[in-house]
Formats: C-alpha cells, structure tokens, sequence
C-alpha cells in the first residue's frame, strides 16, 4: 500500500492545524507527509478524521517507513552475501561455482540468439617453482597480478575467474575462436610490458592456454574439459626441448 506524501505546507506538531486546514506530521523522511493525504488514500471520511484516527495513522506511517528500511537494508545485505559468493577468497574475479553458472548463462545465449562465444582455459607455468622457492606469499601475489592482467585485457562483458589453483578461465561473449586466439596471442607481450615484480626482481611468467567454441548442447563441464585438454596440448608442447 502507497502512502502518499505531503504537500508543501509546514509541517506542524500532532493534532495542530495548519492555515490550510491540514493536518501534519513529520515522519522519518525529510519531506512533511500530510495525515489528510493518506486518510484519503485509506478512504477514511474528513468527519471520522479524530486525534485518535490520526495518531492509529502516524503508527502505520511509522511501520511503513521502518519495513521500508528493513527491506533496503535486507536487500543490500543479500547483494553483499551473493558478491561474496560468487568472488574467490583470494582474487578480485570469479571463483570456479560462479563462473560455470556464467558459462551455462552464455551457452544459453549462444543457443537462442545463434551468437559466437568463446571459452579460454588458462594455466601459469613454472608456478610451484615459484611457491617453492620465494614462498606462498610470492605465488598469492603473482595469482593476484595474473588475475588484474587478464581483467585489463577483456571486455568488461566478459567474465574472468579462477577455475582453481593456478588455473583461469575467460568467458568472451560475441568472440570466435580464431579471435580469442589473437587476443590470447598477445598476452606474453603484455607481461613483458608490465612484469610481475616481487622484492625487487622481476619473475618470468607465462601462460598456456586453451581456446575452444562455446557450443549450445554441451553442458558447462563438457566444455571446460574441451578447452582443458586444449591448454594441456600447448602446456606439453611447450615443455618438450627444442631439436
């Protein structure tokens, strides 16, 4: 039920008339609310409109304003507990239950609006080197800064999350393969560009990747496991001596 607001009158004190004739009352909000207004809304006749009438609706005006409170501060507490929900403990970006749900989101897109789309599974290389030898601290902090690269380089329509361990996953929306590809392609120039650096020292990171087709039909793990095995290819690839 709406509870109309007042006028522009002043408000005056309980059961006081104003040179209106109107009958005010000042509620939690800065703007007056007028007893008239919301006995009309009521329905309840100007004659019946006694002290008593008048303070049973400065209670109920009360309620409202106080549910009204309640219900913003339970919705921002629900927004809050999903934000937690769906970011990793450790990273500014999805954890691995929020980002298959945003998978299956864009693998229903793909379907019903017949679009392009494009999974990328990503994996640090060398990186329990790092944990062993300069510590956990050093390899939380080189997860972090692979975390804001690949944040830096997509579209902020795109989804970025940690698939778990030192695994990443991209989710390009309106992509082709071929087009993730490029983009992929250009990451070892970025950390080039803009080295992780702990401590001084500058730490040789690179990534392998996986690049696969989003396609209707196929259930969210299917198409990980897809772009996994991709990344594995080029992982091994990358790790056999050169003749």
């Amino acid at each position: 039920m709406k509870i109309g607001t007042g006028g522009q009158s002043r408000p005056v004190a309980s059961g006081t008339g104003s040179k209106t004739g109107k009958t005010g009352v000042t509620g939690r909000f800065t703007s007056p609310r007028q007893i008239d207004d919301s006995a009309s809304v009521l329905g309840i006749p100007e004659a019946e409109l006694t002290p008593r009438v008048q303070d049973a609706i400065r209670t109920l005006m009360a309620e409202v304003d106080g549910l009204r409170e309640r219900v913003t501060d339970l919705t921002r507490r629900v927004s809050e507990a999903e934000h937690i929900a769906d970011q990793d403990p450790l990273l500014p970006i999805y954890n691995r239950r929020a980002f298959v749900r945003e998978l299956t989101r864009v693998q229903a897109s793909v379907e019903r609006y017949q679009t392009e789309a494009s999974l990328v599974y990503l994996d640090l290389n060398r990186f329990k080197s790092i944990n062993d030898d300069l510590g956990h601290e050093a390899g939380d902090y080189v997860l972090s800064q692979v975390a804001i690269r690949l944040k830096e380089s997509v579209r902020d329509t795109d989804i970025v999350g940690r698939l778990g361990g030192d695994e990443f996953g991209l989710i390009l929306s309106r992509t082709k393969a071929e087009d993730a590809r490029n983009l992929i392609d250009r990451l070892p120039k970025l950390f080039a560009e803009k080295p992780i650096i702990w401590k001084g020292a500058s730490l040789n990171t690179s990534i392998s990747s996986g690049v696969v087709s989003i396609h209707s039909g196929q259930n969210p793990e299917q198409t990980l496991s897809a772009a996994d095995n991709e990344m594995y290819k080029e992982k091994q690839q990358a790790s056999r001596p050169e003749a």
